[in-house]
């Protein structure tokens, strides 16, 4: 039998939740060497029996590879299980969600004592690592990155954003908001149609093909508030703000909780009282940006 480990780089997987299983299970079908650690040790065991290492400590698990997975359910409890006497020499990439400043914070914490650091934002659920369609984001050590890019590539498709650890998780958290206020878009139109007594999966293709061809305003959107012109010939702040309480009306009188919607409503009110209402929607991101 041809031993498929051989000159494949070791990793160690911290944290075997869904995701830091499915990316363990990824690097063991790819044939790297894989130690796993985790607080409740009997989630080692599936991957065990697929041919990985457990670890009875962090000491022992991050001593145990030149490179270091982190994947926890929050920061908090990253520094805790990356203790600094076993970090010297080797490469840190935490694909825990967080924000820039724990990142950040975290990066001080693993340079300082000699380790190098990649953070990361998974754009993919468990079911999809190990394949392209998985879309990872990395910033941090771009050295680091490019040694570790084709182990990397066995988890999903990996895109570097630059040497600010924090932007990997910017860009995650921010592209997350993007998709929970899609579905909470979502959930509530289907909910409108239901009580009418229309079935979800009625309403579901057609409302994918409408979201799908208003995200190509997107990008129009982003050249108007970089430029800071928001002149359009599409549709404006009033026409949007003269038609929204009707649909909260509407909302009201099938029974259905409007509360989704109030924030966009009291959003487009504040822009026509600052004297935006000839301007494109594309001006209520300048009204979102506090400082």
């Amino acid at each position: 039998m041809i031993d498929d480990t051989i000159g494949k780089t070791p990793v160690t997987v911290l944290g075997l939740g869904l995701m830091g299983s499915a990316l363990a299970g990824a690097l063991l079908n790819a044939g790297h060497p894989t130690t796993v650690w985790n607080r409740t040790a009997a989630k080692a065991a599936p991957l065990v029996a697929q041919g990985a290492v457990a670890a009875a400590t962090p000491a022992e698990a991050v001593a145990a590879s030149p490179l270091v997975i982190v994947c926890l359910s929050v920061y908090a409890d990253a520094e805790g299980v990356l203790p600094a006497e076993a970090l010297a020499g080797r490469t840190v990439v935490q694909l825990t969600n967080g924000t820039p400043a724990q990142a950040r914070a975290l990066a001080g914490y693993v340079t300082g004592h000699g380790a190098r650091y990649v953070d990361g934002g998974i754009m993919a659920v468990p079911p999809m690592i190990g394949r392209p369609e998985a879309l990872i984001l990395y910033s941090g050590d771009e050295d680091a990155f490019e040694t570790h890019r084709d182990l990397l590539a066995v988890l999903g498709t990996p895109r570097h954003l630059g040497g600010d650890p924090g932007r990997a998780p910017l860009f995650d958290m921010a592209l997350l908001d993007a998709m929970f206020g899609m579905f909470a878009g979502f959930y509530h139109a289907t909910a409108l149609v239901r009580a009418e007594g229309v079935e979800a999966a009625e309403f579901a293709p057609m409302a994918t093909a409408w979201v799908n061809a208003m995200t190509g305003t997107f990008t129009e959107a982003a050249r108007m508030v970089d430029a800071g012109e928001f002149a359009t010939t599409v549709s404006t702040v009033a026409t949007s703000q003269v038609a929204f309480p009707e649909l909260i009306e509407l909302s009201r009188e099938l029974g259905v909780d409007p509360s989704p919607l109030l924030p966009m409503r009291d959003l487009l009110d504040r822009a026509v009282a600052r004297g935006h209402a000839s301007d494109g929607l594309a001006r209520l991101i300048d009204l979102l940006e506090t400082r």
